[in-house]
C-alpha cells in the first residue's frame, strides 16, 4: 500500500480528522504528504480555535486560573462563568472593546438585558444613586438571585455607552464570579448566556464598513413550533454547551450543571419597588 494511502487510513481514524473533516482543505489529505498535512492542520488550528474550558473548584479556586481570566478581561476578552442562577457571559466594565464585543455577541438591543455584576454594595454607589432605603433592601437580598434597577450617576451612562440613565446591578451568590471581581478590582459587565446565541452562527463577526459598527451574521430561519417554549429552555446547563458560542475566550466551569432559571428583577429607581421579572428570588419577602 502506498505511504500516502496508509497515512490517510490512519489519520482518518483519529479524532483530529473527525473534527476538521468539515473544512474543505481536509477532504483531500490523502493526496499530500504527512508534512504538508501537518502544515495545513496547524493553519486550520489557528483559523478555527476552540474555546478553552478551565475547570475550577468553587470553594478552592486556583489563583493561576483567576489571574489568567483577569488578563483576558483586561485585554478586552469575553468569559463565560456560572452564577447562582444560570450561566453568564462577562467582560470587564472598563474595557470598551469588551463591552462592544459582548453587545454584538449577545445580539441584545435592549440595554436592560445587561447587568453589572459586583462583589460589594460599595461598588453600586460608585455607579448608581443609592440612598439608605435602597441600601438596606439590597443588603437584605444580597448576595442572591436578585438584580436591581437603579438610577445611574452623571457620567455613568456615557462611560458604558448607555442610552438611558438606569442600570441593572447585582451581587451573585456564587464564589467564582465574586473571586474574579475582587481580583479584577471592579464590576463585570454581563448578560445571560442563551442557546440562541450559538444557533446558526458561522464564521467571525464582521465590521460594517459604512458605520464602523460591528454586525452579526444573519441566523437561519427557525422553524415554527406548535407551542412556544418557556424562556428558561433557552438557557444552558453544562459548561461544555457554551463552546458553541463564538467569540468566547474562556469558560470557567465549576463542574456542576446550572439550573435553568433567571434572577428576579426589582426596579427600585423610583419611589416604589416594582417587580419586573419573577425569577429564582421570591418577592415579596
Amino acid at each position: 500500500m502506498p505511504y500516502n494511502s496508509l497515512c490517510h487510513i490512519e489519520l482518518e481514524n483519529t479524532e483530529i480528522l473527525n473534527i476538521f473533516i468539515i473544512f474543505p482543505a481536509c477532504i483531500k489529505i490523502y493526496t499530500i504528504s504527512v508534512f504538508d498535512y501537518m502544515e495545513k492542520l496547524i493553519c486550520l488550528c489557528y483559523a478555527y480555535t476552540i474555546t478553552m474550558i478551565e475547570y475550577v473548584v468553587p470553594s478552592n479556586i486556583d489563583d493561576r486560573i483567576l489571574t489568567r481570566a483577569v488578563q483576558i478581561l483586561n485585554d478586552g476578552g469575553l468569559l463565560a462563568l456560572p452564577t447562582d442562577t444560570s450561566w453568564s457571559l462577562v467582560c470587564s466594565l472598563k474595557s470598551g472593546e469588551g463591552i462592544k464585543k459582548l453587545k454584538v455577541l449577545s445580539n441584545e438591543r435592549d440595554e436592560r438585558h445587561f447587568t453589572l455584576l459586583c462583589s460589594d454594595i460599595s461598588q453600586f454607589g460608585e455607579l448608581c444613586s443609592l440612598d439608605n432605603t435602597r441600601f438596606r433592601l439590597i443588603k437584605r437580598l444580597s448576595p442572591g438571585p436578585y438584580a436591581f434597577i437603579l438610577k445611574t450617576l452623571p457620567g455613568t451612562e456615557k462611560a458604558l455607552g448607555l442610552r438611558r440613565r438606569e442600570a441593572g446591578v447585582r451581587i451573585p451568590g456564587h464564589p467564582l464570579p465574586l473571586a474574579l471581581i475582587n481580583l479584577l478590582g471592579h464590576p463585570l459587565y454581563s448578560v445571560t448566556a442563551k442557546q440562541s446565541m450559538a444557533a446558526g452562527y458561522q464564521g467571525e463577526f464582521l465590521d460594517d464598513e459604512d458605520t464602523g459598527a460591528a454586525t452579526v451574521p444573519e441566523m437561519p430561519a427557525i422553524p415554527e413550533h406548535p407551542a412556544k417554549l418557556p424562556p428558561e429552555e433557552n438557557l444552558f446547563e453544562g459548561g461544555w454547551e457554551l463552546e458553541g458560542i463564538p467569540g468566547l475566550d474562556l469558560i470557567l466551569d465549576g463542574g456542576e450543571e446550572q439550573n435553568r432559571i433567571f434572577s428576579t428583577i426589582l426596579d427600585i429607581s423610583g419611589d416604589e419597588v416594582k417587580l419586573l421579572r419573577q425569577g429564582a428570588g421570591p418577592w415579596p419577602v
